[in-house]
């Protein structure tokens, strides 16, 4: 038999980060909370919780974080049907989901899917964020229950749902466009231009050079985490950038902004992979997320 209060110790050390708060979150005494988890460690054999500031789930302590948020949609359902079955003094414990999504979707449309909702249900969100490229192996490893990624091939367990393109263009400001692209924007020029970069997993500005140039040239990078830090340094001249149009269209109808390259545009697919286990009560999150994204993104699909 499962040990659910040691598993419910295990999940509430990782999503508030450490013994303390998942003591008071319990109200017990952090001690108690430890011994849980050191107990179910011995049973299972293994480490669960990498103890530090924050205090991080190992894969298979993951595993068990899916299984309880699952265990906690069933309970939410089960005492909608039958409120006699909860405690009347004991405050019902909200569910919190945890989803993946890539930086350039939550700074775009991803939190109006959030908001629509959390108007219509009482679970929480837990957002990891990942190259677009990467938030399956988030899915895969089963440290979500849902993820926002450029895969379109199911992942074992998941269902797929297409939702339509993130629209990038390459931007610059005029003063830099003016400094770097005097005799135009030219392979030898992209050279030696600075680009902005999210992380080592970014490609968009090479992908958006192969687009319009068949190569993407080695060139100086300014590396910059942050989707709204993109814009703000393309509107300051530090580098130019693909940027979401979303994010920069006003910016271009004002004049702020120019795009290196005007109709040389770089499509991303996106598509929603969610776990089929928990498919059906995660209904009202994906109908938020499709009806969200394909009334934003181009090329909706369904």
């Amino acid at each position: 038999m499962l040990d659910y209060p040691a598993l419910q110790a295990v999940s509430l050390v990782v999503r508030t980060g450490s013994f303390d708060r998942a003591a008071q979150a319990l109200n017990v005494t952090p001690s108690a909370v430890s011994q849980r988890v050191k107990q179910l460690e011995e049973r299972l054999g293994t480490v669960l919780i990498i103890r530090g500031q924050p205090c991080t789930a190992t894969e298979r302590g993951e595993w068990l974080c899916r299984h309880m948020e699952q265990v906690g949609l069933l309970e939410g359902e089960l005492m909608t049907r039958l409120p006699a079955l909860a405690e009347p003094d004991q405050p019902q414990q909200r569910v919190t989901l945890r989803v993946a999504a890539n930086a350039d979707s939550l700074g775009t449309w991803f939190l109006r899917a959030v908001a629509a909702f959390s108007e219509r249900s009482p679970h929480l969100l837990d957002i990891a964020v990942d190259d677009q490229e990467h938030t399956a192996d988030w899915l895969r490893q089963g440290r979500v229950l849902a993820a926002v990624t450029a895969l379109n091939k199911p992942i074992q367990g998941c269902r797929v749902i297409p939702l339509g393109s993130l629209r990038y263009l390459a931007t610059a400001s005029p003063g830099f466009m003016a400094r770097h692209f005097t005799n135009g924007v030219t392979l030898p020029a992209l050279g030696q231009a600075p680009s902005l970069v999210f992380n080592q997993k970014d490609r968009l500005q090479s992908q958006w050079m192969e687009a319009a140039f068949g190569e993407s040239p080695t060139h100086p990078v300014h590396w910059v985490p942050s989707t709204q830090g993109f814009v703000e340094a393309s509107l300051l001249g530090i580098g130019w950038s693909a940027n979401p149009e979303l994010l920069v269209r006003e910016h271009l109808d004002a004049g702020r902004l120019r795009e290196l390259m005007p109709g040389t545009v770089l499509d991303t697919p996106l598509f929603w992979q969610v776990n089929r286990v928990a498919a059906e009560r995660l209904a009202d999150l994906t109908r938020a997320v499709v009806e969200t994204a394909r009334s934003l993104l181009v090329n909706p699909q369904g």
